[in-house]
């Protein structure tokens, strides 16, 4: 079974970063306001980027490292895969 790390892109412009077993299900969740007590006051507009990983510890450490990047890092990471 993978794991996801992903970005969503928020309507004000911010970046909320989380990791899950099934996108789908998780976007689900976000956009009906269950996902997490941040989308619900920064709703999600889309998901900006995702990397898949073979173990929720791999995901999990990824997750903390993009969580520690600034905004501009976060839009330089996007802008990287969109290139892909």
């Amino acid at each position: 079974m993978s794991f996801c790390v992903y970005i969503l892109q928020c309507c004000d412009g911010s970046y909320y970063t989380g990791y899950t077993k099934n996108l789908e299900t998780r976007m689900q969740q976000h956009q009906s306001g269950k996902g997490a007590r941040y989308t619900k006051a920064h709703r999600p507009q889309k998901i900006a980027y995702r990397e898949q990983f073979e173990t929720r510890s791999a995901a999990m450490k990824r997750e903390r490292e993009i969580k520690k990047l600034s905004h501009q890092q976060k839009l330089a990471l996007i802008a990287e895969q969109d290139k892909k």
